[in-house]
């Protein structure tokens, strides 16, 4: 039987050195660009790729220093107007929407399920279910008005397709909503050459889990262990499947929901 320890290994993150490219000029708008899965998306689009993209924050600056073609937007993503605007402003700056990258989401509360009030319950469906559709509406409406095409993804988990955790019911069941919603937006946007897909994410090293289930460092070591391939997944590697998915590459693919889990779930 191999060890845990050379199955890591093995398996192990190796850079192979290239990235996909993405069709020069694309306007690409990142809602949630300042995780750490945002991070390396954007760094991956810069590295490979002439595009111009509006990198959307929450609470704070997207640092475009030194950056090429980066738009910074700071805006909290509460409500349907909320989302409106932000897709409005990014219009405005660079001339219209070419894609749309939702990583934006959170857990609400890490309490069980049985202990959450209405209001906490609903902020999770609204943050990581509602917001994500506002933002998708917004940015196809103005995708079908461009007759230009378009490409819609949308951030999910693989846990959803398991219950989630007690701890993370509402955020599960919002995700799994995700699903639905690249479904049926496909079928509303493909006569207009709109794609819309997902990305089911396992662990993935992004600082998620410590930001907002509050993991330290062995509670992760033992999650990871956990995979079956035994560590846990590099921010680039998910960003690279993202990028993918926005590069000409895809343009068959539509309505589709793309695990990165390093086999987890199996």
């Amino acid at each position: 039987m191999i060890s845990p320890e050379k199955t890591a290994r093995l398996n192990g993150f190796l850079d192979p050195c290239w990235v996909p490219i993405v069709e020069k000029n694309t306007r690409i708008l990142i809602t949630g660009a300042t995780g750490g899965l945002g991070r390396a998306l954007v760094a991956m689009l810069q590295k490979g790729s002439d595009v111009v993209v509006g990198a959307h924050g929450g609470s704070k600056d997207f640092d475009t220093s030194g950056a090429k073609n980066i738009i910074g937007f700071v805006r909290r993503l509460r409500t349907e107007q909320d989302c409106i605007s932000t897709v409005d402003a990014f219009v405005e700056k660079v001339g219209g929407i070419d894609a749309l990258v939702c990583l934006n989401g959170r857990l609400t509360k890490t309490d069980h399920w049985d202990t959450l009030s209405g209001k906490e319950w609903e902020d999770d469906i609204q943050d990581n279910l509602n917001t994500p559709f506002f933002l998708a509406r917004a940015a196809l409406r103005y995708m079908k008005r461009q007759e230009t095409g378009g490409n819609i993804i949308l951030n999910g988990t693989e846990s959803a397709l398991h219950g989630g955790s007690a701890q993370s019911f509402a955020y599960a069941i919002a995700k799994r909503g995700t699903e639905a919603l690249v479904q049926g937006l496909a079928r509303e946007g493909a006569p207009y050459g709109i794609r819309v897909n997902g990305v089911r994410m396992g662990y993935i090293k992004s600082g998620f889990h410590e930001r907002w289930a509050g993991k330290d460092t062995p509670t992760l070591e033992a999650r990871a262990k956990m995979i079956p391939m035994k560590r846990g997944g590099e921010p680039e590697e998910a960003a690279a499947l993202f990028t993918y998915l926005l590069s000409g590459w895809s343009k068959f693919i539509s309505g589709q929901m793309f695990s990165i889990t390093g086999g987890d779930w199996l």
